[in-house]
């Protein structure tokens, strides 16, 4: 029974500290809606640790025989940034607004999105280390993407909060 609520104990703090997000069935989405972002939003991410996790991530897909996927260092990260900096805001990851971020790109040319989102890792291979060892952001990781785009800050606190999109263009 001790390991049981170990492993429960275990499995809901991975679930505190990393979160995806996938696309669900379309929504309708009015015409009306502004899609902007400011790119300049994707140089206030933390490009050497994003660069990491991008290499960690594409070495895992090459163990599968997947092809690398290509950074982006515009719109999607713009949106990844924008996304980090809200959860920055609120202290505490989630996937607020999704369905925007990723009906965004879509208008875009991506033809599908998802994300995986954590906070409190301070080095890319620990944040690698949790998504790849959580079922659903391993699946991100594995996924039919060919493009992802980063949102890597440091919180008020120090800890870093991540974002990263995934899409197929």
């Amino acid at each position: 029974m001790k390991l049981i609520t170990t492993s429960l104990l275990a499995m809901a703090l991975l679930c505190l500290t990393v979160s995806c997000q996938k696309d669900q069935e379309p929504e309708t989405i009015q015409e009306e809606v502004n899609f902007s972002i400011d790119l300049n939003l994707a140089n206030e991410t933390d490009w050497e640790m994003a660069n990491e996790i991008l290499t960690l991530v594409n070495a895992h897909r090459a163990t599968l025989n997947l092809e690398p996927l290509l950074r982006d260092q515009q719109y999607a990260s713009a949106y990844a940034v924008d996304h980090t900096k809200y959860m920055i805001s609120l202290s505490q990851i989630n996937h607020d607004n999704f369905q925007e971020r990723s009906a965004a790109m879509k208008a875009r040319g991506a033809k599908i999105v998802t994300e995986n989102v954590a906070y409190g890792y301070n080095d890319a291979a620990s944040v690698v280390h949790a998504w790849l060892n959580s079922p659903s952001h391993r699946a991100a990781i594995e996924g039919p993407y060919t493009h992802s785009g980063f949102g890597v800050m440091p919180g008020n606190n120090g800890a870093y909060f991540f974002t990263q999109l995934f899409y197929k263009k």
